[in-house]
C-alpha cells in the first residue's frame, strides 16, 4: 500500500466519521426539542406555539434531506480543518497552557461574537433579488420551521455557513476544545431559533439585561416575513441597522401573553361539534 493512498484512506476514515457525529448531532439536538419541547410539553405548550399551527410533515421531512446535504459539505470543511491543523498553517494550538484558561475563555466569547457578525452580514447578503432564489431560498421554503430545518441549506449556503471555522482558525488562536464548544453553542441557538415555540418569558425582549439576546419568535418572524431579524444569537445587528421586524417585540409580547387552556376548554375544544359529526 503507497503512503498516498495511505494517506487518502485515513481522509476517508477522517471524512465518514465527521459525517457520522454530525448527523448524531443533530439527530440528538432537534431529536430532543421535538421530544422534549412538541412531545412531552407539547401540550402544556400549546398557547405557546408562535404560529398557532405546527409545521407540516411534509416540510419536516425535506428539511431533513437538505440538513443531510448540508452535512456533506460541512465534513469536506472538517477534513480542511484537520488538515490545516495537522499541516501546522493554522494558528490551532494543542495545549490549553499555551494560551491560558483566561484566553481560552476569552476565544470561545471571540467566535461566537465573531459569527454572530458574520452570520448577519451573509445572511443579509444572500436575501439580496440576485442571490436569494439561488441560494437561500431552500431555507425559507420552511414558512413555519421546526427544529430539523437548522441545516437544511442549498450546497452554496452550506459552503457559506461551514466557512467561519476555516476562517476564525487563521484569525485568533483556537483550542479544538473552544471549536468544540462554540459548536455546540451554535447548535443549541440554531434549534432554538427553529423551534416553533416561545420558551422566553414575557417582557424578555425590552429587558436591559437580557434583550439583546434573539429569541425564537425574532426567528419565526423571518421566516415568515423573509426580509427583516437577520440575526443569529443577539439582537445587536438588527438593532443597529434598523432591520428588526416593526412588530418583532409586540409579537413577542402577543405570544408570551397567551393563556394556556384550562382542561374544561381543552375537553369542549376536542369535543366533536353536531357540524363535525353530519
Amino acid at each position: 500500500m503507497s503512503e498516498t493512498f495511505a494517506e487518502g484512506l485515513n481522509l476517508l476514515r477522517i471524512y465518514i466519521t465527521i459525517y457520522g457525529v454530525l448527523i448524531v448531532r443533530y439527530v440528538l439536538f432537534a431529536g430532543i426539542a421535538i421530544l422534549l419541547i412538541w412531545k412531552v410539553l407539547g401540550q402544556r405548550l400549546q398557547h405557546r406555539l408562535i404560529q398557532k399551527k405546527k409545521p407540516e410533515r411534509d416540510k419536516m421531512i425535506q428539511e431533513i434531506k437538505y440538513s443531510l446535504s448540508t452535512f456533506v459539505i460541512f465534513a469536506l470543511t472538517g477534513v480542511g480543518v484537520y488538515l490545516a491543523r495537522t499541516s501546522g498553517i493554522s494558528l490551532m494550538y494543542a495545549e490549553i497552557q499555551d494560551y491560558g484558561w483566561g484566553y481560552f475563555l476569552f476565544s470561545v466569547v471571540a467566535m461566537i461574537f465573531a459569527h454572530d457578525t458574520y452570520f448577519y452580514w451573509t445572511h443579509r447578503a444572500m436575501h439580496h433579488k440576485l442571490l436569494f432564489k439561488r441560494v437561500h431560498l431552500v431555507h425559507h421554503r420552511s414558512t413555519n420551521p421546526s427544529p430539523w430545518a437548522s441545516f437544511a441549506f442549498h450546497p452554496t449556503e452550506a459552503v457559506v455557513e461551514a466557512a467561519i471555522v476555516p476562517i476564525m482558525i487563521f484569525v485568533i488562536p483556537l483550542h479544538p476544545f473552544v471549536i468544540l464548544a462554540f459548536i455546540m453553542y451554535m447548535n443549541f441557538f440554531n434549534v432554538l431559533g427553529h423551534l416553533a415555540f416561545e420558551l422566553y418569558p414575557k417582557g424578555f425582549t425590552k429587558s436591559k439585561l437580557w434583550g439583546w439576546n434573539n429569541t425564537t419568535t425574532h426567528h419565526n418572524m423571518h421566516h415568515k416575513y423573509f426580509n427583516c431579524n437577520y440575526g443569529l444569537y443577539f439582537n445587536i445587528w438588527d438593532k443597529l441597522m434598523g432591520t428588526n421586524h416593526a412588530k418583532y417585540h409586540d409579537t413577542f409580547e402577543e405570544v408570551t401573553s397567551r393563556q394556556p387552556e384550562t382542561r374544561s376548554e381543552l375537553a369542549t375544544s376536542q369535543t366533536p361539534t353536531l357540524a363535525t359529526k353530519v
